[in-house]
């Protein structure tokens, strides 16, 4: 957990900016962005900044816990947190209350207009706390670093048995298994394991299918340790691969280190995916590259920024983003590199330990 006075701070420096916004409160009830203003980790949870204070609405499950992990009011709720939080609106005469409407169901915020009072007006505000994150301190850099360490001890690990003949969701289960047992609370998302031409596919899900001798095997995988998560893909090739293989291979390493040559502060999103489709581009392969070149990680597998063709941020000391370029043929296959990276006052810092040579097996 990150230090009280951190939680603190960024209450306060939310608090301070209300007016600005001509808030009286903001609602968070998002668990990523109620755990970075609280360090609340329950699963039901509801954050009312106030200008000089933040209260915590949770049930009885969490009473114990809530005391624990934040230094906030807690006020423990007997039935659905929305009336709780309707009395305390009420209660302080508040106005103008803020609420998140991308991390909010309909069904939540329909209940929310139906119990607050007539005079309360809820005003949607989008992004400001995803904004906060997108800096990491460096309490939250070191969690970052550790996943990672931890991700890439596990990959080391099963690395070591792979074999032809294992099928994806195996190698996946194993992946995710050494991870727990190294440290880590879960998966960061689904583990990828995608084996000769079904490594095509960006996002494909392990199944019972063998991988075979010859074969590219697309391992993309992420650790989340103490709430931060990581993310790395690697290559195995089972045998002994071709010039084919090993030309794309080639590109997509080219492409990666021109676009983390490119990372540092100022410079646009957009220019670091840049620098990774010219170099696709120079060997033919740039069509094939169909994602953006990364993302911003934290509390979330995804955060902002996005390191995509279209996107306009710029980025700045202390964010975590991924560098992960990509090129997938049907018929042949998917290659894909990604390292976790922290932009720094000079540069960038490859976090990733894991080298990216193609693992061969």
């Amino acid at each position: 957990m990150a230090a009280g006075n951190e939680y603190r701070q960024r209450r306060q420096a939310v608090g301070g900016g209300l007016a600005a916004r001509k808030l009286d409160a903001l609602l968070v009830a998002y668990s990523a962005n109620l755990r970075y203003l609280s360090g609340f980790t329950g699963s039901n949870g509801s954050l009312l900044v106030l200008p000089d204070r933040a209260i915590l609405f949770t049930d009885p499950r969490y009473q114990i816990q809530a005391a624990r992990e934040t230094d906030c009011q807690v006020k423990v709720a007997k039935g659905p947190l929305v009336a709780a939080i309707a009395a305390s609106i009420a209660r302080l005469r508040l106005r103008r209350i803020g609420y998140e409407p991308p991390r909010m169901t309909c069904d939540w915020f329909d209940s929310l207009c139906k119990s607050v009072p007539s005079r309360a007006s809820l005003e949607p505000v989008s992004g400001w706390i995803e904004e906060l994150r997108m800096i990491k301190s460096p309490v939250e850099l070191e969690r970052i670093r550790r996943s990672v360490e931890t991700n890439s001890r596990a990959f080391q690990q099963v690395l070591k048995h792979v074999r032809a003949g294992i099928s994806e969701r195996d190698l996946a289960a194993d992946l995710e298994y050494r991870m727990r047992r190294l440290g880590a609370e879960k998966p960061a998302f689904e583990t990828i394991v995608a084996g000769g031409e079904r490594g095509a596919l960006p996002h494909a899900q392990p199944t019972g299918a063998k991988i075979e001798a010859g074969s590219l095997v697309v391992v993309d995988m992420g650790a989340v340790q103490d709430g931060y998560c990581s993310d790395m893909t690697r290559m195995i090739f089972l045998g002994s691969p071709g010039p084919k293989v090993k030309r794309t291979y080639r590109a997509v390493l080219e492409a990666q280190a021109a676009a983390i040559a490119a990372v540092r502060p100022g410079v646009s999103t957009a220019h670091v995916d840049r620098q990774a489709r010219n170099v696709l581009k120079a060997y033919g392969l740039d069509a094939a590259f169909v994602h953006s070149t990364g993302h911003g990680l934290g509390l979330e597998i995804h955060e902002p920024p996005r390191i995509g063709k279209r996107d306009k941020a710029r980025l700045e000391t202390g964010m975590a983003i991924t560098i992960e370029p990509g090129v997938y043929l049907e018929g042949f296959g998917g290659i894909r590199i990604e390292d976790t990276v922290v932009v720094t006052e000079g540069g960038c810092e490859i976090l990733t330990p894991t080298s990216k040579d193609l693992q061969v097996v």
